[in-house]
């Protein structure tokens, strides 16, 4: 039996408008839009063995004054799981973000993107596609990397020093087939462990594990595949739209080393957020400065965004190039 409640907070909200998009390869995905018709449009890719319920508080905080458009990465949620390996790729990723913005953002619009972990490498991937540049208003990538995922991997403690092996086991943990089966006591403190702050409460930790639970093992797997041999450096450098990173300091999945990584490798970097004791599930951890930072880019660089100020505990007097949100 569940016996941990879920806050209302994590609920998945209703959207106002579902779509089914066909990507190129004829996968068909989930689309959901959020918030006010006819205001300027923010678009979220979750990450690897996630979908739009991840996205559930910060879709909270933005649909007030945004048109939200969130979408299930194929396999996940309520998108179709593809029938064959070859069917994972950065280039499936690319070609569905670019289906999903040609349905939801008209020609001569453009919109905020934001990725969360595979969701920010999904628009690294696609940075080179003008289908999807001239759609691109701002972008903010989220608790991310572009390559080298498994080498600066922190999962294994310190104690396992040799690198070679701790490159083996974490591509073991990684590419595990096992499946994760039903949410339990044990499962949570491994999944809070690896993948969130210490100081996360227990309802982020449920929401968290009812969100990946729900993942097919095959495609959590089939994923893992395309993660390990991942290398999108050359779409980061073709992304020229103003790009924010977000990173926490606790992140074990993508440490903060691949923030700073790509902030230096960006044609047009607009700061780099540092959530203190924050994991890998940051949106989730702290939704509000998250939902801020999308404000903020929105605010800049997206026409007809609110100008107002977003309640955030982000300091205004932070520098642009670095700034620590308030713990």
């Amino acid at each position: 039996m569940n016996s941990v409640r879920l806050p209302a907070e994590y609920e998945p909200p209703t959207p106002v408008e579902e779509l089914s998009v066909r990507s190129a390869d004829g996968i068909r995905l989930h689309v959901e839009v959020h918030g006010q018709p006819g205001a300027p449009t923010v678009v979220l890719a979750h990450g690897w063995t996630c979908s739009t319920a991840f996205w559930a508080p910060v879709i909270r905080e933005l649909s007030d004054r945004y048109r939200v458009v969130a979408y299930d990465q194929r396999g996940h949620g309520h998108s179709e799981i593809p029938p064959s390996r070859v069917r994972y790729s950065t280039r499936a990723l690319a070609e569905d973000l670019s289906a999903v913005l040609e349905r939801t953002v008209p020609a001569g619009e453009r919109a905020v993107l934001a990725g969360h972990s595979m969701g920010g490498m999904t628009i690294m991937a696609a940075a080179g596609r003008a289908e999807v540049a001239e759609r691109t208003a701002a972008a903010v990538l989220i608790s991310t990397g572009p390559s080298e995922l498994v080498a600066e991997l922190t999962v294994l403690p310190p104690a396992v020093r040799s690198p070679g092996l701790r490159r083996f086991l974490h591509r073991q943990l990684l590419r595990s087939r096992l499946p994760l089966g039903p949410v339990s006591p044990v499962s949570r403190v491994a999944l809070k462990y690896a993948t969130m702050g210490p100081g996360s409460p227990a309802g982020q930790v449920e929401a968290t594990a009812r969100i990946v639970h729900a993942c097919p093992t095959s495609v959590r797997a089939n994923w893992a595949a395309v993660l390990d041999r991942l290398d999108v450096h050359a779409g980061l450098a073709r992304l020229t739209a103003p790009t924010s990173v977000v990173v926490g300091t606790d992140d074990r999945l993508t440490p903060p080393v691949h923030a700073h990584r790509m902030v230096a490798g960006l044609k047009d970097p607009q700061g780099l957020l540092l959530l203190p004791g924050v994991g890998h599930m940051s949106p989730l951890e702290r939704p509000t400065e998250v939902a801020a930072e999308i404000h903020r880019m929105a605010a800049q660089h997206l026409v007809g965004a609110p100008s107002q100020s977003a309640p955030s505990a982000v300091p205004a007097e932070g520098s642009t190039e670095e700034r620590t949100a308030v713990a």
